[in-house]
């Protein structure tokens, strides 16, 4: 693949329930290195699409290829080894374990590091050592000993995201990250993902639609299961079929409360 082929296909991609339709029919490119966002009212098929994207629920019908390679019966746990993570909406930590810890064994893990039943400290100094140079990008370093049951919703996505760096993505899931954050956490997480490297390659589904206008290059758009728009972020916003999804009216105020 060349520096301009995209990292990530949909090609007609569909998921069904029985006679429900979650999403219905999509076709998707997600361009390197880019900064991709995924909206729609509630229910519109956003959670249900990336569950299908990184393998946790297999499609109906419909074709995913990640970095050119079809990856559509790949296993999740296969699926993130390839460089494809997804994060989740509520956190999955190790509560009773210290942060550091957390992300040890999340590197431990992508190095695919064996169990050993003795100790090696240059391996441990090693695998402690990466991980806090994750918790540094992170801003998480100061707070490194802290168990991850005491942290705070936002320090907590921090976290994650230094876990998920562990594993050398090259296309990232966030699934609405910003939930339940404040807005000086709101704030930080954005600038956290303003810094990922372009190598790695960002899709997010967000609610916040000043954190996706802020972070998004592109936007994408599903109602009831099906793409209705896909374009720059302007392009979007003043999209009809996107007002009226959203707002059920296609004139009036926009997106931003703004009259039109």
């Amino acid at each position: 693949m060349t520096a301009t082929d995209p990292i990530l296909q949909l090609e007609d991609l569909t998921l069904r329930y029985g006679s429900l339709t979650a999403v219905d029919s999509v076709t998707l490119d997600v361009e390197r290195g880019a900064r991709h966002a995924l909206i729609g009212p509630n229910g519109a098929g956003k959670s249900s699409l990336f569950s299908v994207i990184a393998g946790r629920i297999r499609a109906t019908h419909g074709t995913i290829r990640l970095d050119g390679h079809d990856i559509t019966r790949v296993g999740e746990a296969r699926r993130s080894r390839l460089g494809l993570v997804r994060t989740f909406q509520h956190s999955s930590l190790f509560l009773g374990m210290s942060v550091l810890d957390n992300v040890r064994v999340a590197v431990e893990r992508s190095t695919g590091s064996p169990i050993r039943p003795w100790p090696s400290p240059r391996r441990d100094r090693r695998l402690r050592e990466r991980a806090m140079e994750l918790l540094e990008t992170t801003g998480l370093a100061d707070r490194h000993a802290a168990l991850c049951g005491a942290l705070s919703h936002g320090e907590r996505r921090q976290a994650e995201v230094a876990m998920v760096l562990a594993c050398d993505p090259s296309l990232i899931l966030f699934d609405e990250p910003t939930a339940g954050m404040s807005a000086a956490e709101t704030n930080l997480f954005a600038g956290l993902v303003e810094s990922l490297p372009r190598s790695m390659s960002v899709v997010v589904v967000e609610h916040d639609l000043d954190v996706v206008f802020r972070l998004a290059e592109r936007v994408s758009v599903l109602a009831s299961g099906a793409l209705i728009a896909d374009g720059d972020p302007e392009t979007v916003r003043n999209d009809d079929a996107v007002q009226e999804a959203y707002l059920g009216r296609s004139h009036g105020t926009d997106l931003f409360g703004v009259a039109s």
